[in-house]
């Protein structure tokens, strides 16, 4: 059945308006154009982030033995040699996900563009293997990191993470490595694996499927809170770094009081502290 003209002139109009009102397609994500990217798992893209938020690494006081570790582990995937997902985890504050940026950042500083760092919420870990897809055919390596990872009773997110860490026909790419921070040594709350324990037929069987998890990161750092002469540290490592003009017991007495307000001692606690001390004498921190 032929059309007349003005149904044809009409639909013609109808069609433009359409595809007017459609939003563009995504531009391709371009895994070079920055150093920092977060994973936007609506429109499937890399979203870069042109300067991450990080401080020096030689500034993180207290976590030399995992520094060291993690740092070993990241330079050889950046040079092309096998290395293990790492679980960061433990008490909070104590510079898990500070630790992951500034290292990324001393590997591209020795090798300029070698890796590339890109954040995944927690809440968007179903899109994982879409963000693999997106990364594995490009030129460059890439750390896929995830900041305070954790799973309740109905979060089934964990199963796409645990197919990408070790299982799947596809298995992890190889330029790709996975990096998570987590206050839960496997991931899962105490009282979930308790309650898990008590209301199922086999409760060592009723567990095993999230605590396996943990099980698939190679690479395990504790991070342990900081006792007073460690917190001090950091905030000295800190003061001199940024040329702050309080030394001595003045700067030993204004750490304590302030550590005392906040009812606990860590590298998140030294940090809010010399970020006021630092606003207190006019001083730029970043």
């Amino acid at each position: 059945m032929s059309l007349d003209a003005d149904t044809q002139a009409l639909l013609t109009r109808i069609a433009d308006a359409l595809d007017r009102l459609a939003p563009p397609a995504p531009a391709a994500s371009d895994i070079r154009s920055a150093d920092g990217f977060i994973w936007n798992a609506e429109h499937m893209h890399l979203d870069p982030v042109m300067k991450i938020s990080r401080v020096d690494m030689n500034l993180l006081k207290g976590v030399e033995l995992q520094r060291k570790t993690l740092f070993e582990n990241t330079k050889r995937f950046a040079d092309g040699l096998p290395a293990n997902n790492a679980l960061l985890w433990g008490a909070r504050g104590m510079g898990k996900s500070s630790l992951v940026k500034a290292i990324h950042a001393e590997i591209n500083a020795t090798v300029p563009n070698s890796l590339a760092l890109i954040e995944i919420h927690r809440e968007d870990l179903e899109s994982l293997p879409r963000l693999l897809n997106v990364v594995r055919d490009g030129d460059r390596r890439a750390i896929v990191f995830c900041d305070d990872l954790s799973f309740d009773h109905a979060d089934n997110a964990y199963k796409s993470l645990k197919a990408v860490l070790e299982g799947g026909i596809e298995g992890r790419p190889e330029n790709v490595l996975f990096y998570a921070t987590s206050n839960r040594r496997h991931l899962m709350a105490r009282d979930m694996i308790e309650n898990e324990r008590s209301t199922a037929i086999n409760p060592s069987e009723a567990v095993e499927e999230k605590v396996s998890l943990s099980d698939r990161f190679g690479l395990w750092l504790g991070f342990h809170t900081c006792d007073q002469d460690t917190y001090f540290a950091m905030i000295e490592g800190y003061v001199a770094a940024y040329d702050i003009p309080v030394t001595g017991d003045e700067l030993v007495a204004r750490a304590r009081e302030w550590s005392i307000t906040r009812g606990s001692r860590s590298g998140r606690v030294a940090w809010q502290f010399v970020q006021d001390l630092a606003g207190e004498f006019g001083k730029k921190v970043a």
